[in-house]
């Protein structure tokens, strides 16, 4: 190997042209979105393009209203593709199964070189054959069954109702390289690789076929991918060389993991964009989060997208496994936050506002809370002690009222009467009452007004209270009231 791995990302051609190719199988994968995110900066840092390619040619498990929840999951990151669905140019169509004869095309080209041959062997058998190779100790792969049938034995089983899948015939005893710009030099030899499917039994285009021929058809110049599919690209680059198509570079980085070492999926919890979006998580946290996992960046500061295309570098992708931790989301989460717009602080507040509230008071809850919310359900309890009744006070906080006195509530209630909810009033009534001052004065006035010891700014969180609701708070402990 290479005493420098990253020394093919610093020498990569530009401007770049890469994509992300999800399969509309379930729901955006944190995993998947940061590959979008890389590739989306990685064109972007060269002032290249971003293309999203839908690969849907498992009729079975692919589902329109996946691709439509992606879709809608990648435009409320911010990543914007320059061509694909929606984006239509001469190089699409951009969904797979809509390039149907694109593939066929390519087929009769192989077949007439004598690469691809009919595999009648089923599911049971290939699985059998694969157990009985590991048993051996040898690698899992197709042992060649069906390579040298002839011309009669295949009619004959066409004859019998047999059906059969496309295989593409590896050549034998060589060795195929490439340079990773992530992992650095490749070498895989034929023998080890096997004859894999390029066309299913129903007659669809496999993915080790359709991925290669769509990146050579689309232009893309980078693929950049996760790791799992490393042992795919010889494959791949066997069929390009065959078809004389032009080769992309690839590029694999680390997986997502959990806590506990292994991929990230849902039973380490959340683990889609969708469920994080739907918790009250924002894009700008999310990409954040996504950009530091698995890229070293020296900038530690809160991101904008067009930040991180300036930042981004290829040969800052890492090998090793990134691993995925909420708290370090929450991190930036907190920090986006604190940067909404008044516009936006309401939007995203929305789901725990009670209806019917007034533009003017929907906004003034949304100042005096927002400094000490992370989700939108942070702040449901402070909506309901602002909008709604004084919780019971627990028993702490029930002998803080009884100790501090009626005398010291009947002022405040007279000056929140006279004054509204204004704290410095209040406040300076009790203390011209009782002398108290500091936390003797403040914490029975938060006590008796939000029924907890902390939370918020006090001073905000009254004027975003409804007229009268001071007094009638402070006048009920000023009545001995519990």
């Amino acid at each position: 190997m290479a005493d420098d791995p990253n020394a093919a990302a610093r020498a990569m051609p530009t401007p770049a042209v890469t994509r992300f190719a999800p399969s509309p199988t379930g729901d955006l994968h944190l995993g998947n979105a940061r590959t979008a995110l890389f590739n989306l900066l990685l064109a972007r840092h060269t002032q290249g393009s971003f293309v999203l390619r839908i690969e849907d040619t498992d009729a079975e498990r692919s589902r329109d209203e996946f691709l439509a929840r992606q879709l809608d999951d990648l435009n409320w990151l911010g990543l914007a593709w320059d061509r694909g669905p929606e984006r239509e140019d001469e190089r699409g169509p951009y969904r797979q199964s809509q390039r149907t004869a694109l593939y066929e095309r390519y087929f009769r080209t192989l077949e007439q070189q004598g690469l691809l041959y009919e595999c009648f062997c089923t599911e049971l058998e290939l699985t059998l054959a694969r157990r009985a190779q590991l048993a051996s100790g040898r690698p899992p792969r197709y042992a060649g069954t069906c390579r040298g049938l002839s011309a009669e034995q295949r009619a004959a089983r066409r004859a019998a109702g047999a059906t059969a899948t496309l295989r593409f015939r590896v050549p034998a005893g060589r060795r195929v390289e490439f340079v990773d710009f992530v992992h650095g030099p490749q070498s895989f030899l034929t023998d080890d690789i096997g004859d894999f499917v390029v066309r299913r039994a129903d007659g669809s285009a496999k993915f080790f076929f359709t991925n290669a021929v769509d990146d050579a058809a689309m232009g893309i110049t980078h693929v950049l991918r996760g790791e799992d599919h490393l042992t795919n690209t010889p494959r791949q680059l066997l069929i390009l060389e065959s078809l004389g198509l032009s080769q992309p570079l690839y590029g694999h980085v680390a997986l997502l993991v959990g806590a506990d070492g292994a991929p990230l999926s849902k039973r380490h919890g959340a683990s889609s964009v969708r469920e994080y979006r739907a918790r009250g998580y924002t894009a700008a946290a999310i990409l954040n989060l996504l950009y530091r996992l698995g890229h070293f960046s020296p900038e530690h500061a809160f991101l904008t997208l067009e930040q991180m295309a300036l930042g981004f570098d290829a040969a800052h992708l890492g090998r090793a496994p990134a691993h995925f931790d909420e708290q370090q989301l929450t991190v930036w989460q907190r920090e986006s936050v604190h940067r909404l717009s008044n516009a936006e602080a309401l939007r995203w507040l929305e789901p725990a506002l009670p209806p019917g509230l007034t533009p003017a008071a929907a906004a003034a809850f949304a100042q005096a809370v927002l400094p000490n919310v992370v989700l939108p359900e942070d702040a449901r309890l402070w909506a309901d002690i602002v909008f709604g009744g004084l919780p019971p006070l627990a028993a702490p906080e029930a002998e803080l009222v009884r100790a501090t006195g009626r005398d010291y509530f009947a002022a405040a209630a007279q000056a929140a009467r006279t004054s509204g909810n204004d704290l410095p009033a209040i406040a300076g009534a009790a203390r011209a009452a009782t002398g108290r001052k500091g936390a003797e004065l403040y914490m029975p006035l938060r006590v008796a007004l939000t029924g907890r010891r902390h939370g918020p700014e006090l001073a905000p969180l009254l004027k975003a209270m409804p007229p009268g609701t001071a007094c009638e708070r402070l006048a009920r402990f000023a009545e001995g009231q519990r």
